[in-house]
């Protein structure tokens, strides 16, 4: 899992558009929930920042 989210964290970093890595990390989440899985608390954790950063970018404040 660990391996996984640190890949997914490096595309985030390659993408320009944060909806886009927020709809890939919702997915994933979703993914861990549809097979029954905990979602690793760094998987959230990532969300989160990622919300706060498409707040700030959506006021202007990026």
């Amino acid at each position: 899992m660990q391996g996984e989210i640190a890949q997914l964290s490096s595309e985030l970093e390659q993408l320009d558009d944060l909806r886009e890595g927020y709809a890939r990390v919702r997915a994933k989440i979703l993914g861990y929930r549809q097979a029954g899985m905990r979602v690793p608390e760094e998987l959230t954790l990532l969300e989160k920042n990622l919300v706060a950063e498409c707040m700030a970018a959506s006021q202007g404040r990026d």
